[in-house]
């Protein structure tokens, strides 16, 4: 079940915050009028409508977890998976935490047909079991907390007057050093590494820069890939190990 706009509290909060946000920019009563605009559409179950005026907002520059989750919302309810689930993902970049965004993009998933023949436990996944369990987000709260309590805790023994360190001391300085590490490789991955979403239907992803190359496998709509190249209009794309080749660069959109 996909939520709709229900006049809670909560949501008139969030509403809220996102007008503000929109009044900062310097086309405020346009596109406040817009997110508005929007809401109704939805409301009306006019979803068509909704993503239009929603992408009104975020053609023109807008970054806000709350809008993106709506235009999520509004392409899922247009039977637009690929979009859903591609604003999904925008949006969880800024709000990881809000428990309705968390739920729609698992449904949505649920809904997608492509899963990787490398997608169980590897050997990987179980020494790092931390990255994956935990987000982003909290990895660099973790990192920031346990080296304030490793240099505090360093710091009271040196006031004390005493030079050796506790074997507990070098165990906070472990996990600091662990989750620092994290937190650094997801900035890289971040930084340096681009994912995608397929958006059509379903895709023929092949060897080459032309339609006419052979294909080598099909992938459908809500497939989370990643982009490794860019030529010509085309995109290579890995999905997982032995699955890598060419699609159109429409195809495709980056989170």
């Amino acid at each position: 079940m996909i939520p709709s706009f229900k006049p809670r509290i909560q949501r008139i909060i969030w509403i809220c915050a996102g007008v503000l946000c929109l009044a900062a920019t310097s086309h405020a009563d346009p596109l406040t009028q817009s997110f508005l605009d929007g809401i109704r559409y939805y409301q009306e179950g006019n979803f068509e409508q909704a993503v239009a005026e929603f992408e009104k907002v975020t053609d023109a520059g807008v970054q806000n977890g709350r809008l993106y989750y709506n235009l999520g919302n509004a392409y899922l309810r247009s039977n637009q998976l690929g979009r859903a689930i591609l604003w999904y993902e925008r949006a969880l970049e800024l709000i990881p935490e809000d428990p309705d965004l968390k739920f729609n993009h698992a449904y949505a998933l649920s809904r997608t047909k492509d899963e990787r023949p490398d997608r169980g436990p590897s050997l990987i996944r179980i020494l790092f079991f931390w990255k994956f369990l935990l987000n982003p987000t909290l990895i660099r709260r973790i990192a920031l907390a346990m080296n304030l309590i490793f240099w505090s805790a360093v710091l009271v023994r040196l006031i004390r007057g005493k030079k050796v360190l506790k074997t507990s001391i070098y165990l906070l300085l472990f996990i600091a050093l662990i989750f620092t590490g994290t937190a650094a490789y997801n900035y890289y991955e971040d930084t340096y590494t681009r994912e995608g979403i397929i958006l059509p239907e379903q895709v023929s992803v092949r060897s080459g820069l032309t339609e006419g190359a052979t294909e080598l496998f099909v992938l459908h709509a809500g497939t989370k890939i990643r982009v490794e190249k860019e030529k010509d209009g085309f995109v290579r794309i890995y999905f997982s190990e032995g699955k890598i080749g060419w699609i159109q660069k429409g195809q495709v959109g980056i989170i």
